[in-house]
């Protein structure tokens, strides 16, 4: 070692920027050696190759130096000597560039080679390289999280790429599919009335993770903690990249939005023992991944061929760091957890009723009042929807969106599990309250059917995905409403416009926190493929066209955004939301007749009435997944108020008279309301309305 070069120190992990240079520290238990490398350019084969002693550049289980001269933007990587032994579960391969778990950006040359990952020889020039960052140099302009309840939250999940990538975007061409394009569309998302994004996965990814030919577009295939994608950057520049993100960051604060990651705790890159050695594996595979009892192969609780051995001390320090790290230094307001049921399981994958991984998140003091939010199920059938322990986290509800499907389909049976949906699903997650309400209620997401394709198709198209169609899901809950695919034909084109209008109204109305998916407010179609993860091309981008083509289905979800979060309703100071408002109040459920709701497997239809003791009733629902029109019984008003019912919502009628704000709703004649097939109806009670 050169007599400039410096012990360095073990803590903090990753490169971190000192005095006189910059401190590596990275850690590996089981190795025997250790060499960083430091690289001029992406596409080096050659490094400048600093051999640490394993007595004084080694601290316990930890390997450090501290390098003088070194600069943020310094190129740098890996190689850990030790055993190939997989049946002792240690594969360390010295010929493999590793990055830095802790590396804070990313560079990925376009020589990039997953195969000669996978394969014996040397990759140098073909691997990504880890850079040297200095966070604090970036000036926020007092930007903080903006810590919104949920109960006044509206999320919009999207794809950094696709949200601006098809060239109707009206994005430049070189900021389209970047954090930078994205920045341009906030005041669509503002106008949509939106409070938060949700945005799939821009930790750096391996874009060749797919089938020959394809890319791994969605982004569930992390080979960085921390880095963020090095793709959605219209820079080339890593360093760059990071000022986007955060950019972007700033910029949807200050049009108060959120900004939540979707981030993936459970599996990584390197996929099963034939995969590639890209960090983890090569560093301390034992260490860092759930091994079966062989050692030499991987468990695989995230179907994607390794899973992460998450409550191992150093991967929950890992996983820890990158939370608060991205809450600190990037400033999100939140995490969605991909398949976070593989957090609650142990070293042998089996679960915990304490997972010490997910108390440390929920109790951790830096992300206090970040919002938590868990896909509470994993690839290996561990499902925990209502069952996932921690005090402050809300879950997916997959059974929200299930039968909310059914029951829209006309299912039989589909109705006894409705009303518990619509109001927050108490019989899933116990006692409901407004501001504790774990349910994120949803009918899509990026997996499976959009909107359109839910009520276009019932059988998946995944042909193009290059596995003859045996990936994605065929438990869909669809119905193609007459005809498979696109059609001309009116009357069908009606009931599909209809329908999705009706999975959007009872997503936005029911208790619990709303998420929409990227597009569903202008009917984007993926062509019935419900599995495409690795379609980065017009098959998954937003097409800016549907706008024009369907105003009226993306004006109903403004209307609706506007009346859940801003109701003029008179009862109460602190001016509530909708959701507050009827998780307040009394509710009593009526079939066509007031007070008889039948709950057989042949029923179809569902009234609700909102019932304020004080004020009399507030609002009337009808919901009728019938094939035929039904007359509903309306309830009386008390006497001697002027009052009478006005209807503000049917997803019969069209625009504008679908939906219309409060003060514009039209009165109701007689006792009884006649109901479409296959509608939702929505009627308030005008002396309820504010000023």
């Amino acid at each position: 070692m050169s007599p400039m070069i410096k012990v360095g120190q073990s803590y903090p992990l990753g490169a971190t920027v000192v005095a006189d240079g910059v401190n590596f520290s990275v850690f590996s238990k089981n190795a025997t050696g250790m060499e960083l490398l430091l690289f001029d350019e992406v596409t080096d084969s050659n490094a400048r190759v600093i051999t640490l002693d394993p007595v004084k550049n080694r601290t316990f289980h930890y390997w450090h130096v501290s390098v003088p001269g070194l600069k943020p933007g310094q190129l740098y990587g890996y190689r850990a000597l030790g055993p190939f032994e997989p049946q002792r579960g240690l594969r360390f391969d010295p010929n493999k560039v590793l990055l830095d778990p802790y590396a804070r950006a990313v560079a990925v040359p376009q020589t990039y080679s997953r195969l000669a990952a996978s394969q014996p020889g040397d990759n140098a020039a073909q691997a990504m390289k880890s850079v040297v960052t200095d966070s604090g140099s970036y000036d926020w302009e007092g930007d903080i999280p903006l810590k919104r309840p949920f109960p006044r939250t509206v999320i919009y999940e999207l794809h950094v790429g696709g949200f601006t990538r098809h060239p109707s975007s009206g994005v430049s061409s070189e900021k389209r599919g970047t954090f930078a394009g994205l920045g341009e569309k906030i005041p669509y998302l503002q106008d949509l009335g939106i409070t938060a994004v949700e945005l799939l996965p821009i930790f750096q990814f391996d874009e060749q993770d797919a089938p020959a030919g394809l890319h791994n577009y969605w982004g569930y295939s992390p080979v960085s903690f921390f880095a963020p994608h090095q793709g959605y950057g219209f820079s080339s520049n890593p360093l760059a990249v990071l000022d986007e993100f955060r950019d972007l960051v700033k910029a949807l604060h200050r049009a108060g939005i959120e900004v939540i990651l979707d981030v993936v705790f459970n599996h990584s890159a390197e996929g099963n023992h034939l995969g590639p050695t890209l960090s983890l594996r090569g560093l301390d595979n034992e260490a860092y991944y759930i091994l079966n009892k062989d050692r030499a192969t991987y468990a695989n609780y995230s179907g994607t061929g390794n899973t992460l051995n998450a409550n191992h001390s150093v991967v929950r320090r890992l996983i820890i760091d990158s939370l608060r790290y991205w809450v600190q230094e990037m400033h999100v307001d939140g995490f969605r957890f991909d398949l976070a049921a593989v957090l609650s399981r142990d070293e042998s994958g089996i679960p915990l009723a304490n997972p010490p991984i997910i108390w440390d998140i929920d109790s951790d003091p830096v992300l206090a009042g970040i919002k938590l939010i868990a896909e509470a199920w994993d690839a290996a059938g561990l499902y925990q929807v209502g069952t996932f322990v921690g005090d402050f986290w809300k879950e997916w509800n997959g059974k929200f969106r299930d039968e909310v499907r059914s029951f829209f389909r006309g299912d039989r049976g589909a109705i006894s599990h409705l009303a518990c949906r619509l109001l927050g699903s108490g019989d899933i997650f116990g006692p409901i309250k407004p501001e504790t309400d774990p349910s994120i209620n949803f009918i899509t997401c990026h997996d499976g059917f959009t909107l359109n394709d839910l009520v276009s198709y019932e059988q998946k198209h995944n042909e193009v995905n290059l596995e003859d169609n045996r990936d994605g899901t065929d438990y869909n809950l669809s119905w193609n409403c007459g005809f498979e695919g696109f059609t001309d034909d009116p009357e069908i084109e009606r009931l599909r416009n209809r329908q999705v209008k009706n999975f959007l109204a009872l997503t936005l109305l029911a208790i619990g926190t709303p998420m929409l998916s990227m597009g569903d407010e202008v009917r984007r179609s993926q062509q019935g493929n419900n599995n495409a993860y690795c379609q980065d091309n017009e098959i998954s981008w937003l097409d800016w066209t549907w706008l024009e083509k369907y105003p009226d289905v993306h004006r109903f979800v403004k209307e609706l955004i506007a009346i859940r979060l801003q109701p003029p309703y008179q009862g109460y100071p602190e001016h509530p939301t909708l959701n507050e408002i009827f998780a307040r109040l009394e509710i009593k459920f009526h079939g066509v007749r007031l007070n008889q709701q039948g709950w057989g497997d042949e029923d179809h239809s569902l009234a609700v009435s909102i019932w304020d003791p004080e004020g009399g009733v507030f609002c009337h629902f009808i919901l009728n997944a019938y094939w035929e029109s039904l007359e509903f019984e309306l309830p009386s008003l008390e006497e001697g108020e002027q009052r009478s019912w006005y209807r503000w919502l049917d997803t019969n009628l069209g625009t504008p008279d679908d939906i219309s704000p409060w003060a514009e709703a039209l009165k109701v004649p007689g006792s009884t309301y006649l109901a479409q097939p296959h509608s939702v109806v929505g009627l308030v009670a005008r002396g309820s309305l504010g000023p």
